[in-house]
């Protein structure tokens, strides 16, 4: 998923015009209160204009959610994928950096991905998409090596950073210093090295596990009752 900001993939910090400052309100309200506590007359004392011209622009409050998805997912995953297709110490530095300025964006995932209703599962479908579309090409360049299952590889990518979002709390307690509970500049700084080296290098130090499970799924496929213990 390319960023429609730009080459660099981070939508530019002084948009501030009246439709993204809407968004920008609506994304803060959505993280503070949730989807559907959250009133369009809140956005719009928020965003300092009035509930009209909100409307206008987005057409109703699931019009304002679907562009707020949108804002997120582009703004998460756009600096991922130019940080891998051209590493510096540049862009990993301003990635850091730029962690406190993402805390409405994730409590927005934290709260919209616990809905109930299908936003849920269309804000996780969005993500879905953009983390196998930014796989896809990552192959294609080669920075990213071919895998055995792109959808199942995908999926579960998106759930280790989606945990990350959710627990991020319990992260901070962990990884942080006396009293963080979120997911401070430290806790990016110190995850960076090791997630990344586990990504690059693997974590067993060889084959076993999988060929085992090859062999295993091999004799007997997935959904297959086992045989062992049956009268002859």
């Amino acid at each position: 998923m390319r960023s429609a900001a730009g080459d660099s993939g981070t939508p530019p910090p002084d948009d501030q015009t009246t439709r993204a400052r809407i968004r920008d309100a609506a994304i803060a309200r959505f993280a503070a209160d949730g989807f559907h506590r959250a009133s369009l007359r809140a956005i719009a004392g928020d965003a300092a204009v009035s509930p009209a011209l909100i409307v206008h622009h987005f057409g109703g409050k699931d019009g304002l959610r679907r562009a707020c998805d949108e804002y997120v997912v582009t703004s998460l995953l756009g600096p991922k994928e130019q940080m891998a297709a051209e590493p510096s110490p540049a862009l990993m530095r301003a990635a850091l950096d730029a962690a406190p300025q993402m805390q409405d964006q994730l409590d927005y995932l934290s709260h919209m991905l616990m809905e109930t209703d299908g936003s849920a599962d269309e804000l996780f479908d969005r993500l879905y998409a953009g983390t196998h579309a930014m796989l896809e090409r990552q192959i294609a360049e080669g920075t990213v090596r071919e895998q055995e299952d792109l959808e199942t590889t995908a999926a579960y990518m998106l759930l280790y950073g989606l945990s990350a979002v959710l627990l991020r709390r319990q992260l901070g307690r962990t990884l942080g210093a006396p009293g963080e509970t979120g997911f401070s500049p430290a806790v990016a700084a110190r995850s960076t090295l090791p997630i990344l080296s586990l990504f690059t290098h693997g974590l067993y130090a060889d084959d076993r596990m999988l060929r085992a499970a090859r062999e295993a799924l091999r004799e007997q496929p997935p959904g297959e009752p086992s045989q062992k213990g049956d009268p002859a």
